[in-house]
Parts: structure tokens; sequence; C-alpha cells
């Protein structure tokens, strides 16, 4: 190979690598982007926390009825087509959920919202997957970096345009317009192979260590989750904030996350990854159950903050380690193991609001926080 065949690949790889990094922004800009249109969502439908709950059902439903088909599409048409396909129909739904004026318009918009997330989700980790192979170092905490910082982008944004006076519809139509533009500037460099070989199945049922790993990610999504859908009416109904500030809640944590994960790659390789995912899973317990036990804005938002912490790093060790298994293929594993794991954050919250209805908000949050000390226990299985 000549000089010059080498800095062609080296330069071809840094490009693949950036356009997943755009793609984990755009996920995460369009997911974050919802949560500070709950309350008005809820108010504009008159909705109760359980029929919320029921709603936000629709949601996982769309979602996980796509994700397991994702490994499948992703494997016979290449990670480009899928991604693309997605992100685009992320586009489309998110200015109808900030206007859907009845509870079935909304529970279609969440089926259609849930659908595409996963799409994407599974899709962007199955190709995160490939590049850190290609790589040969580790570079999944990076990527959900960027995941984390679309997170800041769409629910900081969002919550900034609505503090200034923009309707819910306008707000997101400008988040809208970012996510086409960023769609655009990538999709030349996203992997556009097919991942399976001629004798490989195009769907498998998940099974053995995929399925242990997708349990823990069911748990560390369901903490993320009652973030996203339930942060910003803890912070109005049980602590007084008023709902345009209310998405400040997961701003922070999406900041947290995004410090955590963009410094991952470097703290896993110090310490380990088992002593991540242990200290990891025991900081976002011990947040939750602050966020549960002080009267107080500000300590819940730093009880936020150290939920992002915690969480930041343990996903995508779980992910990376999804990536090493030989039981299943890596395609058909990811959307397997992402199938079981998101249906905590986008089933799971309904759970949440059924308990918010049985016995309270606070509550629910706690048994998360018990949920996390098992993920602690897992550790040394997870990685050994």
């Amino acid at each position: 190979m000549t000089t010059s065949d080498a800095v062609q690949l080296r330069q071809s790889a840094l490009a693949t690598q950036i356009a997943t990094r755009v793609i984990f922004f755009i996920a995460g800009m369009g997911m974050s982007a919802w949560a500070p249109l709950v309350p008005y969502a809820k108010t504009r439908v008159n909705l109760s926390d359980a029929s919320l709950g029921g709603l936000l059902l629709f949601l996982g439903v769309g979602s996980l009825v796509a994700m397991p088909l994702t490994g499948m599409l992703a494997g016979k048409y290449g990670c480009k087509a899928v991604i693309v396909t997605a992100g685009l129909f992320i586009m489309l739904v998110l200015p109808l959920l900030a206007v859907s004026p009845t509870p079935f318009t909304l529970a279609l918009c969440l089926m259609a919202f849930g659908a595409s997330i996963g799409v994407l989700d599974v899709a962007m980790n199955i190709q995160a997957v490939e590049v850190e192979k290609a790589s040969g170092r580790a570079m999944m905490s990076g990527f959900h970096g960027f995941f984390s910082i679309g997170g800041i982008a769409g629910a900081g944004l969002v919550s900034a345009m609505l503090w200034l006076g923009l309707s819910p519809l306008n707000a997101v139509l400008m988040i809208a317009a970012l996510i086409i533009l960023l769609l655009l500037s990538s999709q030349k460099y996203l992997l556009s192979d097919r991942l399976h070989q001629s004798d490989s199945p195009l769907f498998v049922l998940p099974r053995g260590w995929v399925l242990f790993l997708g349990a823990l990610c069911f748990i560390l999504f369901l903490a993320e989750g009652a973030i996203l859908d339930w942060g910003a009416l803890f912070l109005t109904n049980v602590r007084d904030m008023p709902a345009s500030q209310a998405g400040l809640g997961y701003a922070v944590f999406s900041i947290a996350m995004t410090i955590g994960r963009l410094t991952g790659d470097r703290i896993v390789n110090s310490f380990g990854s088992a002593t991540i995912l242990l200290l990891g899973s025991l900081c976002a317990a011990a947040g939750i159950l602050l966020a549960v036990s002080v009267n107080d804005v500000r300590v819940t938002l730093l009880a936020f903050l150290l939920v992002g912490f915690g969480a930041s790093n343990t996903v995508p060790i779980l992910f990376s380690a999804a990536g090493k298994q030989e039981t299943m293929p890596v395609n058909l594993a990811i959307s397997a193991m992402t199938t079981i794991g998101y249906a905590g954050i986008l089933a799971g919250p309904a759970l949440v609001g059924f308990v918010s209805q049985w016995f309270s908000l606070t509550t629910a949050f706690s048994a998360i926080a018990v949920l996390l000390l098992a993920v602690a226990a897992s550790a040394r299985l997870v990685t050994r």
C-alpha cells in the first residue's frame, strides 16, 4: 500500500467516524426535543398521569415493533438506507407531536415517533460497533457522548424557544430543519454494505447472554426514560417549577451524560469496564434517591446531574459487550438487545405513570433506584 493510499484510507475512516457521531447527535436531539413538550401535550389534550402513561405505551409499541426488524433491514440494505429513512421520519413526526389535538391523534404520532427513534437507535449502534471494530480502539462511549450532546441541544433549544414565547410547533420546526441539514451533510459517509453473509439468518430470537445484556439495558434505559418523560412533570408537579423551565431537568441530565461519555473511553481504559459499570450504577441510584428525598428544586437538579454522570458509560459498556459476543450475528444481537433495553426508555415510563397514579411519582422513582442496584451487582459478570 502506498503512502497516499494509506492517507486516503485514514481520511475515509475519519469521515465515517464523524458521520457516525452526527447520527448519534440527531438521535439525541430528536428524542429530547419531545421532553419539554410533555407538559404542553398533557394540558392540551387534558390527560391525567395514568392517561399520559397509557399514551406513552404507544410510543413504546411503535419502537418495539420496529426494533426487531432493524437488524434484518440493516443486514439486507446497509446502515445508510435505514438511518436516513428513520431520520426523515423523525423530522416529519416531531411537528405533529406539538399540535395533535386529541388523545387518538397523539397516540398515532407517538407510535410513529417511537418507531422512527427505535429504528435509528438500532441502526446507528450497529454502525457504531462496526466502526469501533475497524478502528481497533474503544469509541463507543464517545459515540454515545454525541447522543448526549444532541440531548442538550434538543431539550435546551426547545426549552429556550418556549421560554422566549415561541409556540411548541415553531420550536420543533426549527429542530426538524436542523435534522434535515445534518442528514444531508453526513449520509455520504454512512456504511452502505450488507452486514450479513449469504448463509446467515436474517432474524433469530434473542437468547442467552444477549437476553441478559438486554435486561440490564432495560433497567438503565428505564432510569433514562424516567428523566426524559417524567422529569419535567416531577419538577412541575412535585417541585413546583414553572412548565416553561421544566425542560432544564433533562438538559442538566444530558450535560452530565455528555461530560461522562466524552471522557468515557479514556476512563474505561484506565479503570476497567467492571469498575465503571459498578460505580456508575451506584451513582445513578444515589441521584434518584436524592431527588425524591429532598424537597428543593436545586437539589433535584443536582440529583439529575448525578444520575447523568452515573449512567453515562454504563450503556456503552453493554453495547461493546454485545459487539464482542459470538452467540448471535452482531447486527441481530444489537437489534435484539436494543429492543429489550429500549422497552425501558420507551414503554417503561408508562409503568411509571401507573405507579404514580396508584401510589406517587416519588414511589416510582424510588423503585428505579432499587433496580439500578441490581445492575451494580452484575458488573463483574458483564465484563468477565
